[in-house]
């Protein structure tokens, strides 16, 4: 019988999986699995406004899910790892079952 992972281990991967239970912020991890990109473009991408996808930005940088990077007065958004890419990646391969 498996040993189940602690309780503040099972917490951050309830808190990990809470990142990808809005659909703006996944469409937002899968614009940014294929490059990087600033908030303009992410806004345009989706079509919501700059304000809106910033709130949703500092929510996955919180959830470890993104990073950043400044680029003379811009700042770029990129995954955080490939591990983001593959969870993304096995969830549409899920749901497209």
């Amino acid at each position: 019988m498996q040993t189940l992972p602690s309780r503040e281990t099972m917490e951050q991967i309830g808190d990990l999986f809470k990142g990808f239970a809005d659909s703006t912020r996944v469409q937002i991890l899968f614009l940014l699995a294929a490059r990087e990109l600033c908030v303009t473009d992410i806004a345009e991408a989706v079509d919501l406004s700059q304000s809106a996808i910033s709130h949703q930005l500092r929510l996955l940088k919180q959830m470890h899910l993104i990073k950043f990077r400044r680029e003379g007065k811009n700042i770029l958004y990129s995954l955080a790892d490939d591990h983001v890419k593959t969870i993304l990646e096995m969830g549409l391969e899920h749901v497209l079952e």
